[in-house]
């Protein structure tokens, strides 16, 4: 049996993915966790094959860096992001940090739980819609990188270069260089026009 754990803020959620994932008698629910730390402790505890990662939780830690956390532990489980978010940001992001897999949580059920089993075994399972989304943007010159568009997520929150670097334990200088890289990637001139730009290529989340 492949041993689960379902890593989501909303309960509601959480019971309507255990309940596809389990009527597949291969496949065994051990633990969930409402917030993105309790998925790593959880995860810590031993005992899980595969993770299913939301990316959006209350609090600091998000679901990408605990992927990250989660993937650096020794006999790590495998991780597979189900998220309702596919900008550019969050694919790079979670796929950097080491997920198997990213499916979108409008998957069909016969989708899902393809992409655990492959996930489970170490394989890519990606979203046809994600994959295709990739594979466009291979190559393509105004592509961000995972790291610009962190940079970029927090200038369109408003933050200066100086609160940028505190919070990516960057340097002023290297938050200015990205942006420079930023503005010429995307053909703009100016912070505003660069968050604009990202938003209409689906790089960053809207709003």
């Amino acid at each position: 049996m492949i041993r689960l754990m379902l890593a989501d803020d909303h309960p509601v959620v959480r019971a309507g993915i255990r309940a596809m994932l389990e009527a597949d008698p291969e496949l065994g629910v051990v633990a969930e966790a409402g917030t993105a730390a309790e998925a790593v402790r959880l995860a810590e505890a031993g005992g899980v094959d595969l993770v299913l990662m939301d990316l959006q939780f209350p609090g600091e830690l998000q679901g990408a860096e605990a992927t990250r956390r989660i993937r650096a532990l020794p006999d790590a489980p495998r991780v597979l992001v189900l998220t309702n978010y596919d900008t550019d940001a969050d694919i790079l992001g979670a796929i950097e940090a080491g997920a198997s897999g990213y499916l979108l949580k409008d998957a069909p059920p016969e989708e899902l739980l393809a992409a655990v089993r492959l996930a489970a075994a170490g394989e890519a399972a990606l979203a046809p819609a994600v994959s295709s989304r990739l594979a466009a943007a291979e190559g393509a010159e105004q592509r961000l990188t995972a790291r610009e568009a962190e940079v970029l997520t927090l200038v369109a929150e408003g933050r200066s270069n100086r609160d940028i670097g505190r919070a990516l334990f960057l340097s002023e200088a290297t938050v200015k260089s990205h942006l420079v890289h930023i503005f010429t990637k995307l053909g703009v001139g100016s912070r505003t026009a660069a968050v604009a730009r990202a938003r209409e290529l689906g790089a960053i989340r809207a709003g």
